[in-house]
């Protein structure tokens, strides 16, 4: 083994340990509290190009999400509705731990999971992106890209998915002669809800929400729930570890108090405001 290698798995068991005295105080090493989110920041409208568009700043993980809106086919068995699609890639300048190539198994989770908060909260109103029924339908692309990794990708790729959602225009298209036309017209998203999801991590007997990269290097478990403005619409549960019924059950009000907060922020940012 050489002298470098020895000497970063040394400074990693070290700065582990402070880890664990720290949450043994009942603070994490960055002096946040167990319920505590890192500072959050979004900005829209930073592709001009795309239908709609985020970058959101979770601490010092950064994503970026671009919405492409173009026409297709509807789903088998979901005929009347139009298409959502989310993917995900991390860069490989985002980490040094990330290698160019195909996205492996996070990556994947890491789409499917902010796909499927913003699904099955039925956030966007698919009914409404169908232009001939059974045959041509709106599909919505989000894709996003996360910049810079430093833990809780989950959320921060989520944020940047709903932020890109909310300030999304759609083409207005029409038919004419049996082919699809652009009126040069846009309208809003049909928006139904916000949805926001709060990661949180086991580490030891200690349960926190937001976790940065350090502390995702040593959690025992991970489990991520989404929330919309009617109640709980999405949960993940990730890693290997386990969560006692207790703590479940105290992450989930922690997820709706929390989403509370960070629903109100992204309304206001967005200037979205839910038609009753």
């Amino acid at each position: 083994m050489s002298t470098s290698k020895r000497s970063t798995i040394i400074v990693e068991h070290l700065r582990k340990q402070q880890m664990m005295e720290s949450i043994g105080k009942g603070k994490r090493i960055d002096g946040r509290n167990f319920d505590e989110q890192r500072p959050l920041e979004i900005e829209l409208d930073v592709i001009k190009k795309a239908n709609g568009s985020a970058r959101v700043k979770l601490g010092d993980s950064e994503v970026i999400a671009g919405i492409k809106v173009s026409t297709g086919e509807p789903f088998e068995g979901l005929e009347d509705k139009g298409a959502l699609i989310v993917t995900a890639e991390v860069l490989p300048t985002a980490s040094p731990h990330v290698e160019p190539g195909p996205p492996d198994e996070e990556v994947v989770e890491l789409a499917r999971v902010v796909d499927r908060g913003v699904r099955e909260s039925e956030m966007v109103d698919l009914g409404k992106l169908v232009l001939v029924p059974g045959k041509i339908v709106y599909t919505v692309f989000v894709d996003c890209s996360v910049l810079n990794a430093d833990g809780n990708l989950f959320d921060a790729t989520s944020y940047a998915t709903v932020a890109a959602i909310l300030s999304a225009k759609i083409p207005v298209l029409e038919m004419q002669d049996d082919k699809v036309t652009d009126t040069g017209r846009t309208i809003p998203m049909p928006v139904t809800c916000v949805p926001i999801s709060i990661t949180q991590v086991r580490i030891g007997d200690a349960v926190m929400i937001d976790p940065a990269s350090e502390e995702e290097g040593a959690m025992d478990a991970r489990i991520t729930i989404s929330t919309n403005e009617e109640g709980y619409c999405a949960l993940q549960k990730g890693y290997t570890g386990s969560f006692t019924i207790e703590q479940i059950k105290k992450a989930a009000e922690t997820a709706r108090i929390k989403g509370e907060e960070v629903r109100a922020k992204m309304k206001e940012l967005t200037k979205f405001a839910q038609k009753e």
